[in-house]
């Protein structure tokens, strides 16, 4: 069972890197090969419906880094099943839409493992019970939608959708992690199935929720952090049908969802969550009436509907919670039907503007259909799973307490805007008298109609199952949330008597009422928009342009190009971190011969050294000499090579030959280097330095030399710490398998730190072999045009 959890994440990031090549192999029909991925994953998930239902939850857990206790686990419960079947079953109908609706475009392989992986990021996200693997994956939603935003790249508006998408949610995705570190720190759990009360009673408590909660309403385009999600809809429509229905937005309810056992219940919770939630369910539903682009419609009525779903979250009762259930499964159906309509019509119509779209219900009568269906579940009429949704809304909120009147109150004016939005949807594109359109619309391919005709009909379908539907999605999902029993109550009986049908019809009377009006709230809330001037998204735009000129002020500053200054600022750093620490802790006391020291003139004696270890050390002060006193570039160059030569003899002479022979390799190199270098420059000058220079490098050079000096002796007149020698020599040959104990530590104990100076290394070759080969070659001379010779006149 493990392997195949395990598998359910994985498979789609194995088709995402297949997917170019089979639509290189099967051009026609790559959709369909490859929708048999999430359609495979869909029918396992199907299995583990009834042993979810009776035992609870599923878990499997697999080793990931051992060393520091860390394991990639799951968790399939009723919440996770519910949005993993839903991702897999829409993200099925949407491999077979994008095949169809991207026919003919040349990096439509590319463009199916982008959605492939969108996929596979976040059904790993919804099963994670790690909160690494939980923030690993969360990441790479937004990393994947990115991709798929900005898939269009040539154009400006869809560059910079992405970006903005990707800005915002990252920053939630720190938060995340800020949340899940402080979390562990707490508690000593990475498992979110593991952790309790412990958290709520903790004084840490308000850091841990506003992280969480920065995260969410980040993924979910909470106001004012919303605004990013309109302008993701530069996207082709496939991308927007997914990420608005089942994905990458939906994530922050799932966090909001999965964190309720232990973040939620508390005060802070519900006020946070109802002000937002109902904000934004407001400002999208008027956002929606604003619009004319049937794109930004929906996009506007999906901020409504996240906003629905986290005020429902922090409303927490049992009834809210059983209603977030429903609507999110009534939401995702009828918002991919919607987007792949929309995408249907733009696609045979050419058109997507509400105002010039008429009579289209004889030309496109399956599109019709599909519209038809999902927007009676967005009104939620009777026989659509959007009617129970909105009946289990108006249900918890009856107690006539003035916090239940006022948020039934917003969820009434919510859900009639909504109602009127769907009527504009369907009524005036297919309706009414035919209106001449950009392209001669006609009916969609059987792949573009499959998933609103298919998910229409499972919404009708699983709404006239009242049994099978509470005791397979309510009674799980909402007990995974609450953390106790929940039992449904679900049936499509209609009492006149009840408030709740006369809640129902005051919504469809309201929506009825906006659709009547449209175009009068219409021009109202664009005169609104334009008297504020100011919006996030423009303040957005300010933001970045501000951090753009800070950062070319700052690299202009840092980075000017003058090496000299580079060097001056390099030492001066190092001569502060030599001498202040001395200075600061008195390290300088241990440079007193004391009797607890010792006699320093014992210690500092030479050692008795043979004649050619005295030419030794007599060639190192002759390069030395001949370095200070060098007259040209070509001198300072040979001497230094000289210098560095005397001090790999030392090493090499004293005990230490693996370092000697790496010095005599890094100065044949510098020497070769730095003549190959100086061919461009005249070797033969003297560079003439200011006095002020002189002297300013000159002390550089003594401080930083008495630092070095002072930290030796420092350091030699404590006392050897051998364990982490003695961690070498016990662990090389069992461990590293290598009995030469240098090269063990370079290579395996300090395998990094040797990666990266051979890189450098490396990286300044290239750099050195290519200002080399830069030289300008000779200009050939061209031949000079023959002069024309004049006519000769007639005689």
């Amino acid at each position: 069972m493990d392997a195949s959890i395990a598998l359910v994440a994985i498979a789609p990031f194995v088709a995402a890197l297949l997917a170019p090549l089979v639509h290189r192999l099967a051009k026609p029909f790559a959709g369909w090969v490859l929708a048999l991925v999430p359609g495979g994953i869909f029918l396992f998930l199907l299995t583990l419906i009834e042993p979810v239902v009776s035992g609870g939850a599923i878990s499997a857990r697999i080793d990931w880094v051992p060393a520091y206790d860390l394991d990639l686990s799951f968790l399939v419960d009723g919440l996770s099943l519910t949005f993993a079947l839903t991702i897999s079953g829409i993200g099925t109908l949407i491999v077979l839409y994008s095949g169809a609706y991207l026919k003919g475009h040349p990096h439509l392989g590319r463009f199916l493992g982008f959605l492939l992986a969108f996929m596979g990021a976040m059904l790993g996200l919804v099963l994670a019970d790690g909160m690494l693997a939980l923030f690993m994956f969360w990441e790479l939603t937004s990393v994947t939608s990115f991709l798929l935003i900005g898939f269009d790249h040539t154009r400006q508006a869809a560059r910079r959708g992405a970006i903005q998408a990707l800005v915002i949610t990252n920053i939630g995705g720190m938060a995340l992690l800020v949340g899940a570190i402080m979390v562990h720190w707490l508690t000593g759990q990475w498992e979110m199935s593991a952790l309790g009360d412990e958290i709520r009673s903790n004084g840490l408590y308000g850091l841990v929720l506003a992280a969480f909660l920065v995260a969410a309403f980040t993924k979910s385009a909470q106001v004012p952090l919303h605004f990013w999600l309109p302008n993701a809809m530069e996207a082709p429509t496939p991308v927007s049908a997914f990420l608005h229905s089942a994905t990458m937005v939906q994530g922050g309810v799932y966090l909001l969802a999965r964190t309720t056992p232990w973040l939620g219940g508390t005060e802070a919770w519900t006020l946070i969550l109802v002000c937002f939630g109902g904000a934004t369910l407001l400002w999208g539903a008027l956002g929606a009436l604003r619009q004319t682009d049937l794109k930004q419609m929906l996009a506007q009525t999906t901020l409504a509907s996240l906003g629905l779903s986290v005020l429902l979250i922090g409303l927490g009762t049992e009834a809210a919670i059983a209603a977030m259930v429903l609507y999110f499964v009534a939401h995702a159906f009828y918002k991919a039907g919607l987007f792949m309509v929309v995408g249907a019509i733009d696609h045979e119509a050419g058109t997507r503007d509400i105002t010039i779209l008429g009579g289209l219900a004889d030309r496109m009568p399956l599109t019709f259909i599909g519209a038809a269906l999902a927007s009676l579940a967005m009104i939620g009429l009777p026989l659509t799973l959007g009617y129970f949704a909105k009946e289990e809304m108006y249900l918890g909120l009856l107690s006539g307490q003035w916090r239940d009147i006022a948020v039934l109150v917003v969820l009434l004016a919510g859900n009639g805007l909504l109602a009127g939005v769907a009527m504009l949807v369907l009524v005036r594109p297919f309706l009414g008298p035919v209106l001449p359109t950009p392209k001669l619309a006609h009916e969609a391919p059987i792949a573009m109609l499959a998933g609103p005709l298919v998910l229409g009909a499972a919404s009708i379908v699983a709404a006239v199952s009242t049994d099978w539907l509470g005791h397979t999605l309510l009674e799980p999902g909402a007990g995974a949330i609450l953390g106790e029993a929940v039992t449904s109550h679900l049936t499509l009986a209609i009492n006149p008597a009840s408030a709740i049908f006369w809640l129902s019809i005051a919504t469809w009377a309201l929506g009825y009422l906006v659709y009547r009006q449209a175009a009068t709230l219409r021009t109202l809330l664009r005169r609104f928009e334009a008297a504020l001037g100011w919006t996030a998204d423009t303040v957005f735009d300010a933001v970045m342009f501000g951090l753009i000129r800070f950062s070319g002020a700052l690299t202009r500053l840092l980075h000017h190009g003058r090496l000299e200054i580079y060097l001056v600022t390099v030492f001066a750093g190092l001569a502060l971190a030599l001498i202040a620490p001395l200075v600061a802790l008195k390290g300088y006391d241990a440079l007193l011969p004391t009797a607890e020291l010792g006699n320093w003139a014992a210690k500092l004696s030479w050692p008795q050294l043979q004649p050619y270890e005295w030419g030794v050390i007599a060639l190192a002060l002759i390069g030395l000499s001949a370095v200070l006193m060098a007259n040209n570039r070509l001198m300072a160059i040979l001497a230094l090579g000289i210098q560095g030569t005397s001090v790999a003899l030392i090493f090499l002479l004293f005990g230490a030959p693996d370092l000697a022979f790496t010095q005599f390799m890094v100065e044949v190199l510098s020497v070769v280097i730095l003549a190959l270098v100086m061919t461009r420059l005249r070797l033969d000058e003297r560079d003439q330095r200011p006095l002020e220079d002189l002297a300013r490098d000159g002390t550089l050079a003594l401080v930083c030399g008495v630092g070095v000096s002072l930290l030796l002796m420092v350091v030699l007149s404590g006392v050897l710490d051998t364990r982490l020698s003695d961690l070498f020599t016990a662990t090389s040959v069992p461990i590293a398998h290598g009995h030469n104990i240098v090269n063990v530590i370079l290579v395996d104990y300090r395998g990094f730190d040797t990666l990266g100076e051979i890189s450098v290394v490396m990286a300044a070759g290239i750099a050195i072999m290519a200002l080399l080969r830069s030289r300008a070659k000779p200009a050939v001379p061209q031949p000079k045009p023959a002069p024309r010779r004049r006519r000769k006149a007639a005689a």
